[in-house]
């Protein structure tokens, strides 16, 4: 599989962006990569050409989302992979909208699914699309921040930008 790879400074640490023909399959932060990439060679076997690039755009789009120009994601082509149920959560994240979290209560519902709670919280966990597929605006249930594979003080800078007093 050929993945195109693109790198970007942003203001929480450096962004890495991977991409097939068929849309961006992962955004991550560099201290992540690792484990990006070896979720990347699970899913598409081995990856035959790296190249270096952004077909999508989006490492400018990301700067304006960095910005302020929270519209900058709209019709981007994403290819999270992922089972039905995973890629129903995935998608159920890009319905909360700026400015709002929900808790994993909410999402659960959401997705048709009320007891599946924890399936809901492993889920996003895994989400492979982070900040654009906005994983960081789900909350714990008393309003508190609770995990981000990024980090909670990412996690609380992306929500103080998008306009979140967060805990």
């Amino acid at each position: 599989m050929n993945v195109i790879v693109t790198q970007l400074e942003s203001p929480i640490g450096e962004v890495r962006i991977a991409s097939t023909a068929a849309g961006i399959c992962a955004v991550d932060f560099a201290d992540r990569w690792e484990t990006v990439e070896h979720r990347l060679k699970i899913r598409f076997g081995k990856i035959t050409n790296r190249e270096k690039g952004d077909p999508f755009q989006l490492a400018p789009r990301l700067r304006q989302y960095f910005e302020g120009a929270f519209e900058a994601f709209e019709g981007l082509p994403l290819d999270p992979g992922g089972t039905a149920f995973q890629r129903a959560v995935w998608s159920a994240l890009r319905e909360i909208r700026r400015g709002e979290t929900w808790n994993y209560s909410q999402l659960a519902a959401f997705v048709g699914n009320p007891k599946a709670v924890r399936a809901v919280g492993s889920t996003n966990a895994r989400n492979p699309i982070a900040i654009i597929v906005p994983c960081h605006r789900v909350i714990g249930k008393a309003g508190e921040l609770r995990g981000y594979a990024g980090g909670v003080d990412r996690k609380r800078w992306l929500l103080d930008l998008e306009g979140v007093r967060a805990s």
